[in-house]
């Protein structure tokens, strides 16, 4: 009888923990798309809503991780279970990230002050870079939600696609800057767009990788030469 309720009470912190994971997958997704659009169409009620977004993705992996901590040290769960704990301690630091860099975004578009469409027109590669990371995170969220490894067993090929537009729209606003065509100071909030639309990507990977080890238990090596983060799990920087 004890048993049984003590399996109850820990498939209900399973349940709370999924739960938790799920909105916070889903928060994190809304994030990135509000600072595009906020980014693409200059409108300051998109980038009030990324902060808000930023906030509450923060408390909710704070809430995840002491469940994690709770269910390991209170139930000593082990093989799929543990697994499905573990996984999510490390997907929730990736979700936070992307939360973190959806809102260094809508940073930079609030410091343009003006609309600057023409620079994102002149470059049609990193609206494909704004389009491909998207999917990437859509991709590996929906794979982690369905607990379905399938979608991203190939998500490295498009990271990979990623990496490769990033070098090519900062050669572009390096030589764009060179010939004074783009005005430096506008150049480099590109360029650090750029480099967070990277960092998204290869946060999503990571997501990628990690639902696979959380359905079979075997970690996917990152390709060589890969530009992946690190897959585990950092301490989480407080929220200004």
């Amino acid at each position: 009888m004890v048993e049984t309720a003590e399996r109850k009470a820990f498939g209900d912190g399973l349940q709370k923990l999924n739960e938790n994971m799920a909105t916070m997958a889903e928060l994190s997704e809304l994030a990135i798309r509000k600072a595009v659009e906020g980014l693409e169409k200059q409108v300051d009620s998109e980038t009030d809503q990324v902060y808000a977004l930023d906030q509450e993705i923060y408390g909710l992996m704070q809430q995840v991780m002491a469940s994690c901590v709770d269910l390991i040290a209170l139930y000593a769960p082990v093989a799929r279970d543990l697994r499905t704990i573990t996984t999510s301690l490390e997907i929730a630091t990736d979700l936070d990230r992307i939360g973190r860099y959806a809102k260094d975004i809508a940073e930079i578009t609030d410091d343009l002050h003006e609309s600057h469409p023409e620079v994102l027109e002149s470059l049609p590669q990193i609206r494909k870079m704004l389009e491909v990371t998207i999917q990437m995170v859509d991709t590996s969220v929906r794979a982690f939600l369905s607990r379905d490894a399938e979608p991203v067993r190939n998500i490295i090929r498009d990271d990979d696609a990623v990496d490769a537009l990033h070098d090519e729209v900062f050669q572009l606003l390096v030589d764009r800057m060179a010939n004074r065509s783009l005005a430096v100071s506008l150049g480099a909030q590109y360029i650090l767009v750029n480099r967070y639309l990277e960092r998204i990507a290869d946060h999503a990977v990571n997501i990628g990788q990690h639902v696979i080890y959380m359905m079979t238990g075997q970690r996917t090596p990152r390709a060589i030469g890969g530009r992946a983060a690190s897959p585990g799990p950092a301490p989480p920087a407080p929220r200004g």
